[in-house]
């Protein structure tokens, strides 16, 4: 039974069956990145949490298109350090790796001496609309305020525009039955990182290959936003960056290399409506 909105559902064999929730806007066939990126950090911390340590980075490798099939889970544990925890988990389907995930993890610690700069100064703002519909994946823009949608809003793609792009929502369930935790919902939210860097006038036109993320502390409350910092391309090749936004401010960074994929361009006033989370 798959319960609210969630991206996969466990398999008696011990694989994850995908939802409609994990399915991409770039096929109808394809897995979309959250979801991706959620079950490989479900599976990581659900196996290698420790006590005493803290998840400060997670990177995921996107090499191969996975497809709507039961996706398997392989890990191991590269580093077992009295500081440094370090493990990898592979998502497999029909045996083959489809995407690659690493955890590292800290031991929390007190503060040095001295300060030190911090910043830059945020400054995001979450949409008041949340109040109203709490479940809702919220997008903002500058040029164009806060909606429930990326794509058609009263007959206009409000997003498609080429100002700084923003969003705001909460993440319930990546694996039916087991509530997210703040680590992996920063996870599955930070993967907007290539939504709001790469969304332009055309829609989407780059395809991320990867996902870095860095926090300095798990996130505080329901919603997580996420903000585009830069973003810069060449030849076909697009990197972008990103701030993670709790009820208490800014926590933690999200970045994107991506590849130029204008065959499959997404265009959100023409994409079917779906309920995947992400492209």
């Amino acid at each position: 039974m798959v319960t609210a909105h969630a991206l996969f559902v466990a398999a008696e064999n011990g694989t994850f069956e995908p939802t409609e929730y994990a399915r991409s806007g770039w096929s109808e066939d394809m897995v979309n990145g959250p979801a991706l990126v959620g079950l490989a950090a479900w599976s990581l911390e659900r196996e290698f949490e420790a006590v005493g340590f803290r998840a400060v980075r997670f990177t995921a490798d996107l090499f191969r298109a996975a497809r709507k099939l039961p996706t398997g889970v392989r890990t191991r544990m590269v580093r077992d350090g009295r500081r440094i925890r370090i493990n990898e988990c592979e998502l497999l389907q029909n045996g083959v790796a489809v995407a690659r995930a690493t955890m590292v993890q800290f031991r929390a610690s007190g503060p040095p001496p001295g300060r030190e700069w911090v910043g830059p100064e945020p400054d995001f703002s979450p949409p008041t609309m949340v109040d109203i519909c709490p479940d809702a994946y919220l997008v903002g823009s500058d040029d164009a305020g806060w909606s429930s949608s990326v794509g058609l809003d009263d007959g206009v793609t409000a997003h498609q525009n080429a100002s700084r792009k923003r969003v705001y929502h909460s993440i319930a369930e990546v694996v039916a039955g087991n509530p997210a935790t703040p680590f992996v919902r920063a996870v599955v939210a930070a993967e907007a990182t290539s939504l709001v860097t790469n969304l332009g006038t055309k829609g989407i036109g780059y395809i991320n290959a990867d996902l870095t993320v860095a926090l300095s502390r798990p996130p505080v409350g329901d919603h997580i936003g996420l903000q585009a910092d830069s973003h810069w391309c060449a030849e076909g090749i697009s990197v972008g960056s990103a701030t993670l936004f709790d009820d208490l401010g800014p926590f933690g960074l999200g970045m994107v290399t991506a590849l130029a994929n204008p065959a499959a361009q997404i265009d959100f006033g023409r994409l079917k409506p779906s309920p995947a989370l992400n492209v």
